[in-house]
């Protein structure tokens, strides 16, 4: 029996964590999502951020729940699961 290995090119979350960066009020910068994030306990720059909204890395679990924390959304919302933002 043959395998079949799925490849995941970036991930799934890029777009909407740029999106919930710009609903914000004010609007976010990459940079202070990254503050944020980094005064709840993670590592993270401006430069993943950036890695991430373009498509060009992937976000592991750990990383996204931080993502929609920060954000005030819903993990559901954050990978395009669901319309509702809120938690």
């Amino acid at each position: 029996m043959a395998r079949t290995l799925f490849l995941i090119q970036g991930n799934i979350c890029g777009a909407r964590v740029k999106l919930g960066r710009a609903l914000q009020k004010p609007p976010m910068t990459q940079e202070d999502l990254a503050c944020k994030i980094q005064l709840m306990g993670m590592d993270m720059t401006p430069v993943i951020i950036s890695r991430i909204e373009k498509n060009n890395r992937h976000v592991c679990d750990a990383e996204l729940r931080m993502l929609a924390k920060a954000l005030g959304v819903s993990m559901d919302w954050l990978c395009g699961d669901s319309d509702e933002m809120k938690l």
